[in-house]
Formats: C-alpha cells, sequence, structure tokens
C-alpha cells in the first residue's frame, strides 16, 4: 500500500518535489521507511529523482508503463475500469479479441510495451519498438447499428489528436481514414476490427487499436518506413509521459465515441483532414485510380471525382496524396 500512495502521490504533484517528512507523514510511518519504498519503486522501474532538503520526484524521463500512473490521469466513467499491461505480445488487437470473445467487459484496455507483430492496415506490421510508443487496444461493446459503428475509426482518430494536442501544442493532422500525421509524416495508426452479433445488425463487440510513435525512431525503422514515418520526440523535441497520454486518449476516447449517433465530431474530422482538395490515388472497385478529394460527408466517407466527373463516396479503402506531372 506505501508503494501505490507514492507513486500517485508523486504522479499527482505534476513534477514538483515531495519531501520525505510529508510523504512520511502522510502514511504515517518513518521517513526510512518511505526511502525503502522509494528504492523499490526504482527496482520495479520507475525512474525516482532523489534529492537532499527537497525530497522525491518522478524523473521526467520516467518511461515505465503503469497502470497506478494512468489512473492518476483518468477521468473517464468506463474506459479503463481494466487495464491489462504486457511486456510484450503479438498484437494488442489480438489479445483484446481473444478476451473479449471470452467475455471480459467493455472498457477494458490491452497495452503492450512491444509487439512483435502489430497488425495495420491491409495486413501490413506496425512496427512497435519496446519503450518507444504505445500499443493499446480497447475493447468496446457499443450499441450501435453496422452502419453507425463504422465511425468508431474516425471519431478515435479525433480523440487522439485531441489527447495529444493537450500534451504537445503541435498540430496533428488525419489522413482518411485512420491515420494521424505530424509535420506531413505518420505518427499513429487505428485499426478498429469487430464482431457482429447473432443476428448480424450489430455488433458483438469492436476493438479499437491505436499505435502510437512516441520516443524518437531513430534506428528503428528502415530507411523507406523513415520516408513516411516519424514519432512525437523527432517532431517536437518533445518526449510525452506513456502514462499520462494512454490516459488522455481513454478520456478524449470515451468523450468522442459518445459523439457518435450525432456525428457532432464531423466537423472536427474534417478540419483535421489532409486529402480533401488534393489529386489523390484511391482504390476504387479494385483499381488504382487518380482522382480529386472533394471532402468528407456526415458518414466520414471520403468523396471523391472521377477524371470521368463521377462522385463516389468510399467508406473503406486506401488514398494517398499523388502528384501528377502535367
Amino acid at each position: 500500500m506505501n508503494k501505490e500512495i507514492i507513486i500517485r502521490t508523486l504522479a499527482e504533484s505534476d513534477g514538483e518535489y515531495i519531501s520525505g517528512a510529508m510523504l512520511a507523514n502522510k502514511l504515517g510511518v518513518s521517513r526510512n521507511t518511505v526511502w525503502k519504498a522509494v528504492k523499490v519503486l526504482e527496482s520495479e522501474g520507475y525512474s525516482i529523482e532523489a534529492v537532499p532538503s527537497k525530497g522525491y520526484r518522478l524523473s521526467a524521463d520516467n518511461n515505465r508503463l503503469s497502470e497506478k500512473l494512468i489512473q492518476v490521469y483518468l477521468k473517464t466513467n468506463n474506459f479503463g475500469n481494466k487495464i491489462i499491461i504486457y511486456d510484450e505480445v503479438s498484437s494488442t488487437n489480438t489479445c483484446a479479441k481473444e478476451m473479449a470473445s471470452a467475455g471480459i467487459s467493455a472498457g477494458t484496455v490491452v497495452i503492450a510495451d512491444s509487439q512483435n507483430a502489430g497488425k495495420g492496415r491491409s495486413g501490413r506490421n506496425f512496427v512497435s519498438p519496446k519503450g518507444k510508443g504505445l500499443y493499446m487496444s480497447v475493447i468496446m461493446r457499443p450499441d450501435f447499428d453496422i452502419q453507425t459503428a463504422s465511425l468508431i475509426t474516425s471519431a478515435t482518430a479525433c480523440a487522439v489528436a485531441d489527447a495529444i494536442e493537450k500534451l504537445c501544442p503541435h498540430d496533428v493532422k488525419i489522413k482518411w481514414v485512420n491515420d494521424l500525421y505530424m509535420n506531413g509524416r505518420k505518427i499513429c495508426g487505428i485499426l478498429t476490427e469487430a464482431s457482429l452479433g447473432m443476428e448480424m445488425r450489430s455488433l458483438d463487440y469492436a476493438i479499437v487499436g491505436i499505435g502510437l510513435n512516441i520516443r524518437s525512431s531513430e534506428g528503428n525503422f528502415s530507411r523507406d518506413l523513415r520516408v513516411t514515418a516519424t514519432s512525437i520526440e523527432d517532431e517536437t523535441g518533445l518526449k510525452p509521459d506513456r502514462n499520462r497520454l494512454c490516459a488522455e486518449i481513454l478520456n478524449s476516447l470515451e468523450k468522442y465515441i459518445s459523439c457518435i449517433p450525432e456525428r457532432s465530431y464531423i466537423p472536427e474530422y474534417r478540419s483535421r483532414e489532409i486529402l480533401t482538395g488534393n489529386t489523390i490515388t484511391a482504390n476504387v472497385d479494385n483499381n488504382k485510380v487518380i482522382a480529386f478529394a472533394e471532402g468528407i460527408d456526415d458518414n466520414a466517407n471520403l468523396i471523391i471525382k472521377l477524371p470521368d466527373g463521377t462522385i463516389r463516396h468510399l467508406s473503406s479503402g486506401e488514398a494517398n496524396l499523388c502528384r501528377v506531372i502535367e
């Protein structure tokens, strides 16, 4: 219990030192007992600074994923009611699907320090090096019909962008439908997977996977990947605490998911989306075509104009900016 109270107190101090005497008084123990508890926390991977005459504080470089630290910043009613953290998994989405199928409660969050088979779109691998990102999946059991449920990914994109901007004062953009960008390069991918109910008209559950690059990607990405992918640290010089960012994402996600039935988040999605107004390549009827991105409709579909003037509303697939040489 002493450890839990100490780590929560240090997290809530927002970087200020807390004296050993204050901690001892709060716990009703000796300062030596506090010191011993701090040493145990350090042995568990927490980075704690101790300065004579000042006290203790969590190091700004603390990078250990911790349920206790996430809960300090959590302000949700449901999301994060159960948090499961692994050192490494194949994929948090895979783990979450197994748990959801076994009946685990909605709001459960699966987090991993690394993934060895992280899932991207179209069967691609999402590179997930240890200690460098936030790899998490949220289990939902929303009371949506199938068409409405398709909005989960776009709402999640807005939620994650909003959470990042709360900790890092830098614009985050969205590339339809599920990628977040900084300075023209990808920092985050979102993958939603769902299981239909018996009557095939509603969801049994949905798994929202979020892969976010936080610490510098130097040495972790291939040469080709470095052209298109980046991290928050590489773009801003900032290293936001993964626990606090995880909590902010869950806080924001719960709010944005509640906006889905009214589609009230769509204007924000449009304001962040980067394909609109540009010539793009897109997959249409299994063919790659050049088109013009007209905008986003009320169902978060991408509206495109084909060379023959035909207008299409794309509900899924892949689209990218392109340069056309006249």
